[in-house]
């Protein structure tokens, strides 16, 4: 699956897969989808990474209040709760499950990348 709505892939994978009634996001960086660049702090990172995912899964017939996982990767873990922040507004309760890691990299150096996986035709 593909939407010109988010970033392309930077290589060899889908935007998304979808299976049965589950869609799988690859992870998504916090860049704008019309030029390629990076928000300039974690919270914009973090609000254009969902922005991201939001347009994989509606283009699969899905959407963020449809998403039973995620999993955020962030490059610096003390800035889990400044991501936490933008992340609480795009979903609801009942809240997907959630891993959130630090990694000691991301591709083009960003801030977090965030998957998840979601239902749909619900």
């Amino acid at each position: 699956m593909s939407t010109s709505a988010a970033p392309g892939a930077l290589g060899p994978y889908s935007q998304g897969i979808s299976i049965g009634n589950l869609v799988y996001t690859s992870g998504q960086l916090g860049l704008h989808p019309e030029t390629g660049e990076f928000g300039k702090d974690v919270e914009e990172q973090t609000a254009l990474a969902l922005n991201n995912v939001k347009a994989i899964l509606e283009a699969a017939g899905s959407g963020l209040d449809q998403v039973v996982k995620t999993t955020v990767f962030l490059k610096d873990m003390n800035d889990f709760s400044k991501m936490n922040a933008v992340y609480s507004t795009y979903f609801s309760e009942p809240f997907p499950a959630r891993s959130a890691v630090e990694v000691a990299r991301l591709p083009k150096d960003g801030l977090v990348e965030i998957e998840v996986v979601a239902l749909k035709g619900e």
